[in-house]
């Protein structure tokens, strides 16, 4: 799943006070990184550190920049696979010790896959540091693979398929859409991995994809919490410093044609209610300085649906009781494209169509009379709001250090974006919907729900994060 940064927080701020709030934006973006510090070691292993110095705990990251988008055809799925494997032991630490150290010393840890990177976490008291270092080292160059353990833990995976995915309409009908948005791009692939792919996976696939992307030139190491920088830089050295770098496989351009034309599609599955998706082709953030239309974008999708007094939900469940619920969702950041979508349910005795019909009315009003300074004033007073509370959440500091530097990005470009969206004019919004949400950009996708079984239906968790 990947993972979304600037998603909107609700506030109760006037347009006045919003305005107050957004002013200080300068002085905040600066402070928030003024203290991370970076160091790049001899093997090419990035190590930034974010020093916190509230509380004597810690989080420890490793990125690695190689996820789902890197898979080839026939092998889809073997990003994710090898995550789960990652836990299954080294010569000096046998399967399942990993978690059971970390657990002693009274932390947790996890990992999570995403098209665009891999990445594995512990969160501990700041003196355990040394042990979370040592732990993570060591699989990253001598991780054992056997073919029993492989057998066994793929038949997991392909079991997280079936409760995640298969027996999910709703996620079902994001993997159809994804299959239909990308006719070339690797991104029309499921993280997961399509079934028949998993089936046939090999213990020496793994091997593969390992000795391929797991290297310290392909990793960012992020520490964030109550630490020294220069310890944590010292502490680096000496538990991943003797690791060697690899000659890493060039990286394949993949592009995407522009679509010609609208498309549509209805799946069929067993759910209670229907669904519609409307997804558009639209672009991504490759120059923070420079580009413009992703950070209008974020601004619309805001504006859409940024809470409970914003058009989409104002307009649609309160006043005309098309649906009974409905969002606006866009992720600026990734290695790939992106798709800006509106979603939601009808209401009972109102049909997808109806909504469909709704929602591009709200869209036709957007482009034919633009945004007030209010909705724009209240939707960068919540951008403002929620990099301010993210500052809480040591763990979501380190995060969001991670993805930016694993896309191509920077940390340093985080104030750059702030202060762009905080720019953000009524003109340009009016504008990048008009030139962006078209029907030659658009995927149609209609759930058209079945009668369900009647049997008892496990439920995927919520989040991005797989439990070992």
């Amino acid at each position: 799943m990947r993972i979304k940064f600037l998603k909107w927080l609700v506030l109760p701020l006037s347009s006045c006070s919003a305005l107050v709030f957004c002013s200080a934006l300068g002085g905040f973006s600066a402070a928030a990184h003024a203290d991370v510090f970076e160091k790049t070691l001899h093997n090419g292993l990035k190590v930034i550190v974010k020093e916190d110095h509230r509380a004597p705990v810690l989080v420890q990251q490793i990125w690695y920049r190689a996820g789902s988008m890197d898979e080839t055809t026939g092998t889809t799925g073997i990003a994710h696979a090898l995550e789960h494997l990652m836990f299954k032991g080294t010569k000096a630490v046998p399967a399942g010790e990993f978690s059971k150290r970390i657990a002693a010393a009274g932390g947790r840890e996890n990992a999570f896959t995403s098209y665009d990177y891999t990445a594995y976490f512990q969160q501990l008291h700041k003196v355990q540091l040394p042990l979370a270092m040592k732990l993570e080292s060591d699989r990253m160059s001598n991780l054992t693979l056997s073919e029993a353990e492989f057998k066994k833990e793929i038949k997991v995976v392909m079991e997280e398929r079936r409760w995640r995915t298969d027996d999910e309409p709703h996620a079902l009908l994001g993997e159809e859409l994804m299959a239909m948005a990308y006719q070339e791009h690797p991104y029309q692939h499921p993280i997961i991995g399509w079934m028949n792919d998993l089936q046939t996976l090999s213990v020496g696939d793994a091997r593969v994809w390992y000795q391929r992307w797991y290297a310290p030139n392909n990793a960012v190491l992020v520490v964030a919490g109550d630490v020294k920088a220069s310890e944590v830089f010292a502490l680096a050295q000496r538990y991943y410093g003797g690791i060697k770098s690899r000659v890493l496989p060039a990286r394949k351009s993949f592009s995407e044609p522009p679509q010609m034309g609208i498309k549509r599609f209805v799946l069929k599955a067993p759910a209670q209610l229907p669904q519609l998706v409307m997804a558009y082709h639209a672009p991504t953030l490759r120059d923070p300085k420079n580009d413009s239309q992703p950070y209008a974008l974020q601004v619309l999708a805001g504006i859409l649906d940024g809470n409970d007094s914003a058009r989409l939900n104002k307009s649609l469940v309160r006043e005309q009781q098309l649906a009974s619920s409905v969002g606006a969702g866009y992720d600026s950041t990734s290695r790939g494209p992106a798709l800006f979508t509106l979603e939601g349910t009808p209401s009972e005795g109102k049909s997808v169509a109806d909504l469909e019909s709704g929602l591009r009315e709200q869209l036709a009003l957007l482009v034919r009379d633009g945004v007030s300074l209010e909705e724009l004033a209240r939707v960068k007073a919540q951008i403002t709001a929620n990099e301010v509370y993210k500052l809480d959440s040591v763990f979501y500091q380190a995060m969001q250090i991670g993805q930016m530097e694993s896309i191509g990005l920077s940390y340093r470009d985080i104030p750059v974006m702030l202060q762009k969206l905080q720019a953000v004019t009524a003109q340009q919004v009016q504008d990048v919907a008009r030139d962006i949400l078209k029907d030659d950009n658009l995927i149609v996708a209609e759930l058209d729900p079945q009668p369900l079984s009647g049997k008892p239906k496990k439920h995927a968790s919520e989040g991005e994060f797989h439990a070992h």
